[in-house]
Formats: C-alpha cells, structure tokens, sequence
C-alpha cells in the first residue's frame, strides 16, 4: 500500500499540523476555485443526476474532473514528493499536469508565464467574461454531482455480520484506509441503493456500482490495546469489494 493513501495509525511522521484555517494563502483560494470550475465543467456532467445541459456551456475544457481525478493525480506522486509539499501545492502540481498532459498548455508556456508573474505579482491575470459558464459553476455549486445508482445485485452483507477487510495489490489510488487490511469488523449498516466511484481504481478493484457498508472496529484490534483508548470504537464506510465474508 503507497504510504500517502491514508495515514492513520503511523508513527514518526513528525509534528502534527494544528492549522484551523481553511485557506492560509490567498492563491489556495484561486486553486480551489479552479479545481471547482473544472469539476463544473467535467465531460461527465449531462448523464448526472441533476441533467445539466453540458452541451451548451461555452468551454473548451473536455476532460472528465471530479474529486477521484484530483486525488489519484496527489496519490501517485512519489512518496517523499508528497510529503515535501503542502496541501493546495499537491493540489497545482495535479492540476498543472493535467492540462499539459492533455496539451492544453505546454510546459514550457507554464514555466513562461510561472516567470512572468514571479517578476510582476501585481501583473493583471488574464480575464474573459463568460456569463453561462459563470452560471453552470453557480448551479453545479447549488447541486452537485452524485454516485447514487440503482445496485447490481442483492447485498451480500446485513447489519450484524463479522466481515473481514481484504488486502488489495496497492493501486494509483485507493478508497480503502491502509490500517483496515485483514481487519475483522462488523457490520452495523447497509446503505440502501448502490454507489459508483467516479475513477476505476485499476488492481484495487473498486469499478462499477457497489454496495457500501458502515463497518465498525475495535480500535485495539487495530492498532493493539497499549496504543488505544478503552472501548474506543473505529468506523468506516467501506465498498463492497473491500469486504470478505
């Protein structure tokens, strides 16, 4: 398992950031609100839920951009990469790939402009009205996006169950938390209607619609009883595919 996919449980990382502001730079406001209008702009958006009428928005973006794509690009770096940045630098290194992946713009354009505003911060930003692209982040602000989907087949699993947390090869990315594999735990719901990642996971096996399940744990059998609180339970909501009878 790639150690950035989920951190709980590690030791000797270092000091524990106490932060409480959501933004500590001005330019991570900028970041989210860029990753925020490629999410509105995603190819995938006319078969959502809420039906948007992609096809009339004026955008040259044609990518499919959700909160899985902005994760697997931060997941596969390389891990002492990861640990050297912080969270909205992550987040303008995946995003910045992208677009000169895709050949939006290359990479020597970004280092040109990148040098361009280090020399002249004050310089203006290059701005295009575009009322109905404005009005399709404004809706998709209001309404979202969403995995529900009707399930596949019956559960495999009901409240009371004892299921055990399967050990994937490690993948890109991964929606399962590194300190849950080959963890006993218990069912203690069964979401209704089924859920659909928005990215295949490739050799983690989480692809298609699927049931999700809240599963709790005893924390000591998790991370053993002198490094846990007494009657300290841990839960997680967790996809099907991430469960073994």
């Amino acid at each position: 398992m790639k150690l950035q996919h989920y951190l709980g449980g590690l030791e000797n990382l270092g000091p524990v950031s106490l932060e409480t502001k959501v933004f500590v730079s001005e330019w991570e406001k900028r970041i989210f609100g860029i990753h925020t209008a490629m999410m509105a702009e995603s190819i995938h958006l006319d078969q959502a839920l809420p039906k948007y009428p992609l096809k009339d928005v004026p955008t040259t973006f044609k990518e499919k951009w959700t909160w899985a794509h902005l994760r697997t690009g931060a997941e596969g770096m390389q891990p002492f990469e990861y640990f050297k940045y912080r969270y909205y630098e992550k987040w303008l290194m995946g995003i910045s790939q992208l677009f000169v992946d895709r050949g939006y713009i290359t990479a020597q354009e970004l280092a040109t402009r990148t040098a361009h505003y280090r020399a002249q911060p004050d310089a203006p930003l290059p701005d295009q009205a575009n009322p109905a692209l404005k009005e399709q982040i404004v809706r998709y602000l209001n309404h979202g996006d969403s995995g529900l989907r009707t399930p596949p087949a019956p559960a495999r699993f009901k409240v009371g169950d004892t299921v055990y947390v399967a050990d994937p090869e490690a993948a890109d990315h991964s929606r399962l938390p590194g300190f849950l594999r080959n963890k006993r735990g218990i069912v203690t719901e069964v979401y209704p209607d089924a859920f659909e990642y928005f990215v295949s996971t490739g050799p983690d096996g989480l692809e298609g619609p699927q049931h999700v399940y809240c599963v709790s744990f005893d924390a000591a059998d998790i991370w053993g009883a002198e490094k846990s609180e007494p009657n300290t339970v841990i839960y997680a909501d967790l996809f099907d595919v991430y469960l073994k009878a």
